[in-house]
């Protein structure tokens, strides 16, 4: 029995690697088939072991097309013709769960150390694109893929699930064309006991020579209070990339439909002055404090998580009634700073040079396509989340070379629900990424029939 899959676009004139998901009614054996198009040549598709209904077999094709194609499943794949796909590569961190080259990207997944440092994160901590080979996080102490918020937040002791605890990951499908991994993790407690045992999932999708890659976070149900408003499952999610001192990857950020902002960021300014006040004033006498003292003696120069570490409760360099004190004067002071009529409500339909505004950092409203890239050369990265972010706060700070896209407003507030879909697009986009952000949120259509 062979079955024909019938694929159309509406949205975009071409489509060059995008991966293509059918299932048929049939209980199929063998990794891998080929696919045989209209005009004679071959594709491989993969079997998929996850999401298939009882009685139905799932594949993956990475396909290109140009409005419509039309595909043929046929024979098994014999283990001596399988073509080179998605290949490992030897990891560069200590914690490296997978390095992959999917001939898009060079990436590394990691499970974390629960340091609580930067280099000690889990989730993507090396990226770089085939088509530059631009390393986007050389360091290893950044990391493409945490989720912060509402638990890195003053109100619970910022506690910061990316640096404070380690994750399992689960293979669930690992093929020439597609890998697909699951991170399993157990947040650390904070101050606020609504959000106390907490644990969490992330998928994570890569595909063969695909441009994109696809994930997915889910966290037990919580509702809580951050600054001043509700927040019942949302989340923080973070990106961070770094070029290095004066060097920036991406130097703009726009948003599709124009972009609506605050500039500034009143709240880290208070941060960085509760943390001159608590090194030079608090009477704690502990190791973990001390460490710190030393650490922050020079403020200009130290590492910025050392800010928001020195007030966590997993830390312990404070106490949890200093902590609550100290970080309950920065929010009070924050929450009428940020809407001050001092920072109006900016709306543009031009991208923003984010290092060029105070604090170089803008507070974008919602949207569910935005990019950030660099204006020289071309480099986009593109996130499309498939139920908007009610609000973001995008920093590219020359002077270090770090660049963030986070989905919070001000004050640490979380503003993306969990459980949505994000693809993250990265290549020369800048000049076409409304097309591309088009693209990840309208894949192709599919139909399958007998032939």
């Amino acid at each position: 029995m062979s079955f024909t899959i019938s694929v159309s676009d509406s949205v975009c004139t071409s489509r060059v690697n995008e991966p293509i998901f059918f299932e048929v009614p049939a209980d199929l054996s063998g990794p891998l088939r080929w696919m045989a198009a209209a005009d004679g040549s071959r594709l491989l598709a993969q079997r998929l072991d996850s999401g298939g209904a009882s009685g139905t077999t799932r594949f993956v094709v990475v396909v290109s097309l140009a409005g419509r194609l039309k595909l043929t499943l046929g024979e098994e794949v014999l283990a001596g013709d399988v073509p080179v796909g998605i290949t490992r590569l030897e990891g560069r961190e200590q914690d490296c769960f997978v390095r992959l080259d999917t001939g898009a990207f060079d990436l590394e997944l990691c499970s974390g150390k629960a340091k609580g440092v930067g280099s000690s994160k889990w989730g993507m901590r090396h990226f770089k694109g085939a088509a530059d080979g631009l390393e986007l996080l050389p360091s290893g102490n950044n990391a493409i893929g945490g989720f912060y918020g509402p638990f890195f937040t003053p109100e619970n002791g910022l506690i910061n699930p990316p640096e404070h605890c380690t994750v399992r990951i689960e293979i669930l499908e690992e093929g020439p064309l597609h890998h697909h991994y699951r991170m399993h993790g157990q947040i650390p407690d904070g101050l606020l006991p609504e959000l106390r045992g907490k644990s969490f999932t992330i998928d994570w999708k890569f595909f063969h020579a695909v441009p994109w890659f696809q994930r997915r976070y889910m966290i037990d149900d919580f509702q809580t209070i951050i600054n001043g408003r509700s927040v019942t499952n949302k989340i923080t999610v973070g990106d961070e990339f770094e070029g290095g001192p004066g060097k920036l990857v991406f130097n703009r950020f726009a948003a599709d439909g124009g972009t609506r902002y605050r500039a500034g960021d009143p709240y880290a300014g208070f941060l960085v002055d509760m943390v001159g006040q608590t090194i030079a004033q608090s009477g704690e006498q502990n190791e973990k404090f001390a460490e710190f003292r030393t650490q922050l003696n020079d403020m200009k120069s130290a590492h910025w998580d050392l800010y928001w570490r020195l007030f966590c409760a997993w830390e312990k360099a404070l106490g949890e009634a200093e902590i609550r004190e100290r970080l309950g004067r920065v929010c009070a002071a924050a929450h009428i700073a940020a809407d001050g009529p001092e920072r109006p409500w900016i709306i543009s339909d031009e991208a923003i040079d984010v290092s060029t505004v105070p604090d170089e950092t803008i507070f974008p409203g919602a949207a569910s396509k935005t990019v950030e890239y660099d204006e020289a050369s071309g480099r986009a990265m593109i996130w499309w989340t498939s139920k908007p972010s009610g609000a973001f706060q995008i920093v590219q700070r020359r002077e270090s070379g770090w660049v963030n896209w986070g989905s919070n407003g001000e004050n640490e507030c979380p503003e993306l629900p969990a459980g949505v879909d994000i693809k993250t697009a990265y290549g020369r986009f800048a000049s076409k990424w409304r097309t591309i952000a088009d693209g990840l949120e309208t894949p192709p259509s599919v139909f399958v029939s007998k032939a």
